[in-house]
Order: structure tokens, then sequence, then C-alpha cells
């Protein structure tokens, strides 16, 4: 088996999470090398990032609408990239023991979009902004990450991550920190990029609230992102959700147990579950 066979093995295999790192990766080397090349023939080897980052100018994005998502798998720096993917991996893992893979996707990309929504509404309407619109281009999964990163916050907020020197720190607070450190820095430089990680992060945090709260549907795409309820998905938040079924004079056994369940997690996390509790949330998650 060639390089090239094995690389379509691991892909093919590969989880949602590792097959959005190979994807970035690849377009990452594709720059790197059209750009070398380019260097040394003495060619305007740029276009790739001139055809795939996103424009703030409205003008110069209206030729080139399909950059409000292809700014995403983009990067040109190798820290950039790194530090990127290092938070995709260990963000999405978690994301994908209470979500499924195509609910991982789906906030990769609507996170993606918002936050390049909002990157091009401020540029535009910012004055602080509008004269460098036309010489502004954003690029990164930074604004996906967010929106994952949030959305999983927002739904197990109690969840804890053991940090050396410091201890168990709850998913809210590190999401706290996380957006705030965007807010703070706007002034500082690349604020079209901390402009998009927010936005990203807003898409996580409403689409979760709304939904995990209300139950409500939209007449849009979007409504194929919690299609199907299952009970782990809609009985988490006890203070909100006891609503809903008190009126009902009984709970089924099963709804008992996964309350129990759900009850250890926010008091003392998910990894505190013995290997049947796993096992009976994860057939519950796929009803």
């Amino acid at each position: 088996m060639n390089i090239l066979d094995t690389l379509k093995y691991k892909f093919k295999h590969a989880d949602i999470v590792e097959k959005l790192i190979y994807i970035n990766l690849a377009v990452f080397l594709a720059v790197f090398v059209i750009n070398t090349f380019g260097y040394l023939f003495q060619l305007n080897a740029n276009f790739l990032v001139k055809w795939f980052a996103l424009p703030a100018a409205f003008d110069d994005f209206w030729y080139k609408p399909w950059t409000l998502f292809s700014y995403g798998f983009l990067h040109t720096s190798f820290l950039h990239i790194l530090f990127n993917l290092i938070a995709l991996y260990y963000i999405g893992n978690l994301f994908k023991q209470y979500f499924t893979d195509k609910q991982l996707l789906n906030f990769y990309f609507y996170g993606t979009f918002v936050g390049g929504l909002i990157f091009i509404l401020s540029y535009n309407f910012f004055p602080v902004f509008q004269k460098v619109a036309h010489e502004s281009v954003l690029l990164g999964a930074s604004a996906g990450i967010s929106a994952i990163f949030v959305g999983v916050a927002t739904y197990i907020p109690n969840y804890e991550i053991k940090f050396p020197l410091i201890g168990y720190v709850k998913l809210w607070i590190l999401a706290c920190i996380w957006v705030s450190l965007d807010i703070i820095q706007i002034p500082a430089g690349n604020a079209g990029g901390h402009l998009a990680h927010l936005g990203g992060a807003i898409f996580g945090y409403l689409y979760v609230n709304y939904t995990s709260n209300k139950e409500i549907t939209f007449n849009n795409p979007l409504k194929e992102l919690f299609k199907k309820k299952s009970p782990l998905k809609t009985v988490y938040k006890s203070e909100n959700t006891t609503k809903s079924y008190s009126s009902k004079k009984y709970k089924s056994p099963t709804q008992q147990e996964i309350d129990l369940i759900l009850d250890k997690i926010s008091k003392s996390g998910y990894e505190t579950l013995s290997k049947e509790e796993k096992e009976f949330l994860f057939k519950q998650g796929k009803k």
C-alpha cells in the first residue's frame, strides 16, 4: 500500500473530528507548497488565499460568496493552524460525548457562517474598520471551533476539566474566559478574527440554549440540527425542563435512570460514570 492509499484509508476510517483536522491540514499544506513554488519561480502564487479567504468589503464578497464557508478551512500560519487543531481535537471529542457527528459538523459550518457574517457586518458598520475593509480578509477555523466549544459548555456547564497546578475548572468558566479574551483583544489587533470568534460563540450559545429550553424547530436548514431529540438532549437542564414534565403524573423507569445519571454528571463529571452507565446513556442518545 503506497502513501496515497494509506492516507485514503486513514481518512475513510477516521471520525468526524479527525476528518476535519485532515482537511484543514491538507489545505494548509497545499497553500504552503504553492507559495513555496511561487517564491522559487517568482510567480504570484497567492491565489488560494485570494479566492478562499473571506473579504470584508461587500463589493468583493459578492463575487466570492463561497468564501463565507471556505475561509473556515484556510490557514497560512503554522502556529495558527497548530493551536486551532489542538483545540478542535480536544473540544470536538468532548462535544461528541453528548452530540452526534452530524451535529458537530453542523456546529462547525454554521459557526463559521455566523462568524463570517459578523466579520463582514462589523467591517462595514463600525467606522474604525470601514477605512480598512477593502484590505482585510478573514481565514481560520476558530469561529467554527468557538461554536462547538460554547455549544457544549452551554449544554454541560458544570462539567469539570482538571488542569495541572490549578485543579478542576468548570466548563462554563472556561467558556467565559474564552469569550472574554476575544472581547478585550479587539482593539489590540486581529479585530476581524476576534469578531468572527464571537459570532461563532453566539451561535453555539443561542442555538443550544434556545432549542434545549423551548424545544422549537425553525423553518430553515438549521431545523435538521436537532431534528430528533432524545431524552438525553431534553432533560439535562433541570431548572427549566422540570416544568415541562411537571404536568405528567409519573416518569418512566428509563427516564428516572436518565435523570439520575445526568444528576451525577452535573455534580461529578462524565468521567465518574461506570461503564454500564455510559453504555446506557449512549444507547438512549441514539433513540
